[in-house]
């Protein structure tokens, strides 16, 4: 049972009754009757909360930035019309609107309840229940009921680097050959035979297409399809430092989900490792066109773990998922307890067999500290600043002079840049 303010404002009239009341005790007890009396009443004629049904429509999934609308259907199968508040609850990170709703219900008839959410966090959104209040005709009392109606919402990584899609395509039909401005090709592949000119190389003659048309031919060679990449997503504590307005990890499932559509266009089959302490997901290598809509759905439940990462897993689950050369894309951060204590130590194993690209997204805000002078606080700002700008290029170094290619990028710069050293390799054969 509820009791509604108007029932709290006819308690007051009668409390203001009965101070002017010449004999108070019996006009207690007639106001307290007819109160009681009235919202007996009220409760009794209010439509029954147990007969009412619930149900859900609307999209399953969509990317963080995007509205969702659903519709709650209320169906009556009650005797009577049912007048209610109706509160349908979400997490707050679910972003519902409106929270609440006054619908009145006639006997065996439904009504359509339209929400939208805006979510502001990835992973799944459920909600909790349906409390629902039906007031009976005086609006003094009701019944209050709870209902379950379960749905889930998978709210996907928002793929902001997609604006960059085109510009990547484009690259990609240069390095494959496919616009004018084509160079020789530095692949493996073989892609057909031109007449010999000044200048190339004599290894590419092919003696057989020579014999056959009277004049010298050469081979010409295209980037290899069919290659291998692997996504490794260092789960570990540090990905839940914020760069800007979101975690690391969010950054990195944006650059990621960029190197995927690319290589999926080039015709290269991708997998995708998370791993902190332990493995979180793994996706096998494939080509198939809807990965990309599967990688999405799969990271939309990733969340940072505070522990350390284990990098000497992350090679053995890499090594197990592929037997082929592959390029290994980690995206981690350039910072010594990731780099020296764990990594380095496990890189020999994995660089042996693959072509490794550690991908570190770099804070902004370092280069805003080192440029500070101001005053004093200011300046220790500015010179610890430049102490991890130095230790990132030193780390940097020596990645690369272990045969590690290393991209370290600001936010803007960082998903292009994954990618734009997928395509240099591509295009260098070295995948």
């Amino acid at each position: 049972m509820a009791i509604t303010g108007r029932a709290a404002a006819c308690a007051f009239l009668g409390a203001v009754a009965v101070a002017l009341a010449p004999v108070p005790g019996l006009v207690i007890l007639i106001v307290d009757l007819l109160i009681v009396g009235l919202v007996l009443l009220d409760l009794a004629l209010a439509g029954s909360v147990r007969a009412l049904e619930f149900s859900r429509s609307g999209p399953r999934g969509a990317r963080l930035g995007q509205p969702v609308p659903l519709v709650l259907t209320v169906s009556n199968n009650g005797t009577r019309a049912v007048r209610a508040r109706i509160r349908d609850a979400w997490p707050p990170s679910a972003g519902a609107r409106p929270l609440t709703y006054s619908v009145t219900i006639p006997a065996g008839e439904r009504r359509f309840l339209e929400a939208t959410l805006y979510p502001t966090r990835r992973g799944d959104r459920e909600p909790f229940r349906i409390t629902v209040r039906s007031l009976g005709p005086l609006g003094l009392a009701g019944r209050q009921g709870r209902h379950y109606c379960p749905w889930r919402v998978r709210v996907l990584p928002p793929f902001h680097s997609r604006r960059h899609l085109p510009s990547a395509l484009a690259r990609l039909r240069e390095v494959e050959g496919q616009v004018a401005i084509r160079g020789g090709g530095a692949g493996s592949e073989f892609d057909s035979l031109r007449d010999y000119v000044i200048g190339d190389d004599v290894r590419n003659i092919d003696w057989r297409g020579t014999a056959r048309r009277g004049s010298v031919v050469v081979r010409t060679f295209r980037p290899e399809r069919d290659r291998r990449v692997v996504c490794v997503l260092d789960t570990a504590r540090t990905s839940a430092g914020r760069v800007g307005d979101a975690p690391r990890l969010d950054h990195a499932l944006d650059a990621a989900l960029l190197l995927t559509a690319v290589a999926l266009r080039a015709g290269d089959r991708v997998g995708l490792v998370a791993h902190d302490s332990e493995a979180r997901l793994v996706l096998p290598e494939s080509s198939e066109a809807n990965l990309l809509s599967r990688m999405s759905e799969a990271m939309a439940t990733l969340e940072p773990a505070l522990v350390e990462a284990d990098h000497e897993g992350i090679v053995s689950t890499v090594l197990r998922m592929t037997r082929r050369r592959a390029l290994v894309v980690i995206f981690s951060d350039l910072v010594p307890a990731v780099i020296e204590e764990s990594l380095l130590p496990a890189l020999p194993a994995l660089a042996a067999r693959h072509t490794v690209l550690v991908a570190a997204l770099r804070d902004p805000r370092l280069a805003e500290l080192a440029a500070g002078r101001g005053d004093v606080r200011d300046v220790y700002a500015a010179a610890s600043a430049e102490q991890t700008l130095l230790r990132r290029r030193q780390l940097t170094e020596e990645l690369r002079s272990r045969g590690v290619e290393v991209v370290d990028a600001g936010p803007d710069r960082y998903a292009p840049a994954v990618t734009d050293t997928y395509l240099s390799l591509k295009a260098l054969g070295r995948l």
